[in-house]
C-alpha cells in the first residue's frame, strides 16, 4: 500500500496530507517572539524571550545561548493531569522533549552572532491530540525568528543569526499505511511511529522512530522518511507565509549595512 491510499482518518485526508494547519505570528503582547499552532485538535502556544545573560559555561566564549521548555496545561488531554510544579519537577517526558526543541532550534542559529543574549523558547500544549513535540518546534522556530529580529532591529545583534529554517513532523505505519502527521487515535495504534525534524535546505536535524509493535524494514524506514519530508516542506510553507513581515525587516537591516549569512531557501 503506498502513502496515497485512501483511509478512513480524522478531518477526511489521505494518508499523505497534514491535518488542517493554522499558524499565528505574535499571539502574546508581551513576548518578543511568539506563534500559536494548530493541527488539527492539537495546540500549542510557544513565546520567545530574549535576556542579556548567557549560561556559566559561556560567559567567557563570546557566544549566546537558546534553550526551551516544553509544558502541557492540566486539561490538555482528556484527563487532568497534575501541574508539574506542583510536583515539584518536569516529569522525565517533559524533560526529553524540551532538550529535543532546544537542540533542534539550536541547529538553525548561528550561537556566535548573538554574543551575550539567551533567547529561552516556551512551549505550552494547550490541547494534546497527536503531535505536541513536533508542532512545538514548527510554531517555537516562528517565535525564536520574530525575537532574533527583534533584537537585530534595535540593533543588539551585527549580524543575522538564523542560518535555515526549521519544522518537524511525525510519521507512522497504521494498519500497514504509511501515514503523515498523526492524531492521538493513529499514534496510540501505530506499528511504527516516527517524528521528523528537518531544515528548510532538507538536512536532517532529528530522527527519533520506534517499532511500537514490529521491527520495520529500510524500505519502510525510507517511505516515512520521504512522507515526513514531504510534510516539512508544507509546513515551511506556512511558516514563509506568516514570517514573510519579519523577514521584509531583516532584509531591510541587511540593506542598511548589517552583515547577514545568507539563508537557505525552503525546497518547493
Amino acid at each position: 500500500m503506498t502513502p496515497t491510499t485512501r483511509v478512513e482518518r480524522s478531518h477526511d485526508r489521505d494518508a499523505d496530507a497534514l491535518r488542517p494547519v493554522s499558524l499565528q505570528l505574535g499571539v502574546m503582547k508581551f513576548a518578543e517572539g511568539s506563534a500559536s499552532i494548530e493541527l488539527g485538535d492539537t495546540k500549542v502556544l510557544t513565546s520567545a524571550s530574549a535576556e542579556r545573560r548567557v549560561p556559566k559555561f559561556l560567559e567567557e566564549a563570546g557566544s549566546g545561548w537558546l534553550t526551551a521548555e516544553y509544558a502541557m496545561l492540566p486539561r490538555a488531554t482528556q484527563t487532568r493531569a497534575t501541574r508539574e510544579v506542583t510536583r515539584g519537577r518536569p516529569s522525565g517526558r517533559s524533560a526529553e522533549i524540551q532538550r529535543l526543541i532546544g537542540r533542534s532550534l539550536r541547529a538553525v542559529v548561528d550561537l556566535k552572532a548573538m554574543p551575550g543574549f539567551t533567547v529561552t523558547v516556551d512551549c505550552d500544549v494547550l490541547q494534546a491530540d497527536g503531535g505536541t513535540r513536533t508542532a512545538a518546534i514548527t510554531a517555537g522556530y516562528v517565535a525564536m525568528v520574530q525575537a532574533l529580529s527583534q533584537l537585530l532591529l534595535a540593533g543588539d545583534l551585527e549580524r543575522w543569526p538564523v542560518i535555515d529554517a526549521l519544522a518537524a513532523v511525525s510519521v507512522g505505519i497504521v494498519d500497514g499505511v504509511p501515514r503523515l502527521d498523526l492524531d492521538y487515535a493513529e499514534d496510540s495504534r501505530a506499528e511504527v511511529d516516527m517524528n521528523l525534524v528537518a531544515t528548510g535546505s532538507g538536512r536532517l536535524v532529528e530522527i527519533q522512530g520506534t517499532g511500537e509493535t514490529r521491527s520495520f524494514t529500510r524500505e519502510e524506514n525510507d517511505a516515512l522518511l520521504d512522507l515526513g519530508l514531504s510534510g516539512i516542506r508544507m509546513l515551511l510553507a506556512k511558516q514563509d507565509e506568516v514570517l514573510a513581515p519579519v523577514h521584509r525587516d531583516v532584509e531591510s537591516v541587511a540593506r542598511r549595512g548589517h552583515r547577514r549569512p545568507a539563508a537557505p531557501k525552503s525546497e518547493s
